[in-house]
């Protein structure tokens, strides 16, 4: 009896010794913060817990939020742990790769690249105004590909580094299963679409620009059945919403965003880069134009936004690190977020403006109350 009181009391001064020393710990040690802040509740997190289910609330779709402070490793999570589609935040990685390689000499910044017919993807950027036999420099396409997310860019890297390459390197800075495998921007388009025929793997970039011309989904289905020489009857499906709901349900460029958050993390504390190609990353990274209207638009003005947006149907992403300070007095938050469900962009921008502003009404940057 007595040995067992003896036990009892060994393991209630383990535990308040325990609950004493975390924070002291955490600050101290960032790579041992990591494994036990799910311990560590930080001072802001009911707060910001609050205000993330009241936007939920409002919103005709889902929220997922990943909060870390890389000073004292502390983080919060909403829905952080479920599988998200995560668009162009794919296109980080693909930029740490190249700048690796940029790091070891095996390239530079001002190798050229040939712009190949087959390299054009619909959406934003310069890339594709140029004609087929540009050539366009590394540095061109990594500034293209983050600063307005030109997908056409980012493909012409991928074929450049060469896609297992990339997926290696988001393992070397993910947990197993963190993140799904990368593809190209163009394949992006032929797994989803082949949800309503799987004839849509033989398409080429240049005709996802042409469905990306016709206005509703009615017009879209059309022409890829035009395009296809298709019956209605041969349609797997006849939605366009419900052919990118199976394809988010795989894992290609799908992960946790608390895994995506890793990647930031090593990113921000120079495990995944040396100095020099970390701070030019970076400082590519804080230009990006593409999300003014988001995270940016809700944190407070002093605060520098390092970072990277992705879109898709019914879906919106931000994440980066963000700064507010200077030197040894700064602190660094990583955020990454997304909304999904809700099919108008501006609404979606709109919350993850929201999504900033709460992370900073809710205290995260003060690092104590």
């Amino acid at each position: 009896m007595r040995t067992a009181e003896r036990w009892c009391k060994v393991l209630a001064r383990t535990l308040l010794w325990l609950t004493m020393a975390l924070p002291t710990l955490a600050a101290a040690q960032p790579g041992w913060a990591e494994q036990v802040d799910a311990w560590v509740k930080p001072p802001w997190a009911e707060r910001l817990r609050a205000r993330l289910a009241l936007l939920e609330a409002g919103f005709d779709g889902e929220l997922g939020v990943h909060v870390r402070s890389l000073e004292t490793g502390a983080r919060y999570g909403w829905r952080d742990g479920e599988s998200w589609y995560l668009a162009s935040l794919v296109k980080v990685p693909v930029a740490i790769e190249l700048m690796a390689r940029v790091e070891a000499g095996e390239m530079e910044l001002e190798d050229r690249l040939t712009l190949l017919s087959s390299d054009y993807v619909d959406g934003a950027g310069s890339t594709n105004w140029a004609v087929p036999g540009s050539t366009l420099t590394l540095r061109q396409l990594l500034e293209s590909m983050l600063v307005v997310s030109d997908n056409t860019a980012s493909d012409m890297l991928m074929r450049h580094l060469g896609l297992d390459a990339v997926n290696a390197r988001v393992r070397r800075h993910t947990p197993t299963g963190g993140l799904g495998p990368i593809t190209t921007l163009v394949d992006v388009r032929r797994h989803a679409y082949a949800n309503l025929h799987p004839g849509a793997f033989q398409l080429s970039g240049m005709d996802f620009i042409e469905v990306r011309k016709r206005h509703g989904d009615a017009a879209r289905v059309a022409w890829l059945r035009q395009r296809l020489g298709l019956a209605p009857q041969e349609l797997l499906t006849s939605s366009i919403d419900e052919a990118f709901r199976r394809y988010y349900a795989t894992d290609l460029n799908s992960g946790r965003l608390d895994a995506f958050a890793d990647m930031l993390e090593a990113l921000a504390r120079g495990r995944a880069l040396g100095p020099h190609a970390t701070a030019e990353l970076l400082a590519v990274m804080s230009r990006a134009s593409s999300g003014d209207r988001r995270l940016k638009a809700g944190l407070g003005r002093d605060i520098r936004l390092a970072h990277k947006t992705g879109t898709q149907h019914r879906l919106a992403c931000d994440g980066g690190i963000a700064t507010q300070g200077q030197g040894e007095e700064a602190r660094r938050m990583v955020i990454v977020a997304c909304v999904r469900g809700e099919l108008d962009v501006a609404r979606n921008e709109r919350m993850l403006a929201a999504v900033g502003r709460a992370v900073w009404e809710a205290g995260a940057f003060e690092g104590g109350s």
